[in-house]
């Protein structure tokens, strides 16, 4: 199997990535158009839940990737085949667990968090998703720890349009039964997605496995024991991430009823959060999820290896990627909030100054995916989850304290959320320098990159205002002025030199 670089693997799975949240957007849209704020308010009351659930799957893919990575290195074919069966046993088992909570005790979960009686539906509708999700996680930790991110890429393609494609027509048909039960239809989505991309996945991986040559072992249970060491930690730090926006599903609703909205009120403004301004906002951090995915086994490969120079070349050129992707598509998002979503969501734009402020967000969540996969790749797994504790404390706070204030309102989710990611993204930074004795040039990394994002800034907003004075048309200024401004930022760093081909390797 080819290996692939750092720069190429995040290439692969950055532009696959892209392409897979515009199929969300593509599901979103018609989602929206037939429930509105109120109806996505529904189905994202009950996501965060799900999403916990891949939180606490996520250490397990990235153990397995970093394993194969290691034993891939020492030709060690049997031990490679051995942590698949494994970490299969534990994601079928935890992935089981979950989907069976969600399908049979809706009616107890949606008790305990307080949630109106109407998501019941969303929740049995995203129940069989856990155990296919689960699968599925463990034939992508293979492929990427033998550095090949192609099948990842073509699984996460296949999953989307299995969730575009049920979730909308679901949604579509059970409409005339009201918009409680169309949301519930529009989360059987992500089941059905995860049922088709663990099946070509599944398919993909026997191939391979028949064209290795490996004499089997007798079972080694200390595989097991180095898995879980790994996937725990990781696990938990991701979960410390996923509670933040389970906080989110449980608190906001309350406190928006404390600061005087109507419950109906409180889930539009909670819809248009999480179901618009997070959903763009996404967008980005896809390429910054690619790069964490490709960085890791090349990480622990550069340490098993003891490449002292590689791990450092990595290091760098991984922070500055995260930079190149987060403060154009801050800037982009923050100048454009209105229009952009008048351009995706005609007619239900609202939300437009949630999103401009939620775009601040953008470089702190990156920095901190980015550094979190750097110090786990070097074995640092507890840092990591300290640190994003910390911020989910600071988060819970400041939600608490200042949701409930009338003009405040759900922007202080918003505000919570940036200065958790900040404070994360911070200690995560020290700790780099600290355990790795590496120093960033944050010249180089940052300021270069924002340079090349504010002249683009400059020309998009240029360009939106003299297209649409021409045009008179939103649709085709916000496309142009992304296009052109795209263009522009790549202009920037070339002239700027942000990238030297050296780096590229």
């Amino acid at each position: 199997m080819v290996k692939q670089s750092l720069i190429k693997g995040t290439v692969i799975l950055g532009i696959t990535g892209v392409f897979v949240r515009f199929l969300g957007l593509f599901f979103r849209w018609p989602i929206i158009m037939l429930i509105g704020d109120e109806g996505i308010g529904y189905y994202q009351m009950t996501y965060p839940l799900y999403m916990f659930f891949i939180g606490v799957a996520s250490g397990m893919p990235v153990a397995i990737s970093k394993m194969i990575s290691e034993n891939n290195a020492i030709n060690d074919r049997a031990e490679m085949f051995e942590i698949i069966n494994k970490a299969m046993l534990v994601m079928i088992i935890l992935g089981g667990g979950f989907s069976l909570a969600f399908i049979l005790f809706p009616a107890q979960i949606i008790k305990v968090f307080n949630w109106d009686t109407k998501t019941v539906y969303s929740l049995i509708g995203i129940g069989a998703a856990p155990v296919f999700i689960g699968i599925m996680s463990v034939y992508r930790g293979f492929f990427q720890g033998m550095q090949n991110m192609i099948p990842t890429s073509i699984s996460q393609l296949i999953e989307q349009l299995g969730r575009v494609i049920f979730g909308v027509g679901l949604a579509f048909l059970l409409l005339p039964k009201g918009i409680e039960f169309s949301a519930g239809g529009a989360a059987f989505g992500a089941a059905a997605g995860g049922i088709l991309g663990s099946f070509y996945l599944y398919i993909k991986f026997r191939k391979i496995k028949k064209s290795i040559t490996f004499v089997k072992r007798k079972k080694d249970h200390k595989v097991l024991t180095q898995l879980l060491n790994i996937a725990i930690p990781i696990s938990l730090g991701t979960s410390v991430g996923t509670i933040m926006n389970l906080i989110d599903s449980i608190l906001l609703p309350q406190k928006l009823l404390q600061a005087g909205y109507s419950y109906k009120e409180a889930t539009i403004l909670y819809g248009q959060l999480t179901g618009k301004a997070m959903v763009l906002i996404n967008v980005p951090l896809t390429l910054s999820i690619a790069l964490s995915s490709s960085l890791i086994p090349i990480i622990a490969e550069a340490v098993a290896l003891k490449k002292r120079m590689e791990l450092i070349n990595k290091v760098e050129t991984s922070i500055k990627l995260s930079m190149v992707i987060a403060l154009p598509s801050t800037c982009g998002l923050f100048f454009l909030a209105y229009p952009i979503l008048a351009l995706i969501f005609p007619g239900h734009s609202g939300g437009d100054m949630l999103l401009r402020y939620s775009s601040l967000i953008i470089p702190f969540i990156i920095l901190t995916q980015i550094s979190t996969a750097l110090l786990q790749g070097t074995g640092h797994y507890n840092i990591p989850i300290k640190n994003l504790l910390i911020g989910c404390i600071f988060k819970i706070v400041i939600t608490i304290l200042i949701v409930p204030i009338k003009n405040v309102n759900i922007y202080g989710a918003v505000i919570g959320t940036l200065v958790a990611y900040f404070i994360t993204s911070l200690l995560n930074m020290i700790a780099l320098h600290r355990r790795l004795g590496i120093t960033v040039n944050y010249y180089d990394i940052v300021i270069k990159p924002a340079y090349a994002s504010v002249i683009m800034t400059i020309g998009v907003v240029f360009m939106y205002q003299y297209v649409y004075n021409y045009t008179i048309s939103n649709a085709a200024a916000c496309i142009t002025s992304v296009l052109s401004g795209g263009l522009l930022y790549v202009l920037m760093m070339l002239l700027f030199g942000v990238f030297k081909y050296q780096h590229q390797k």
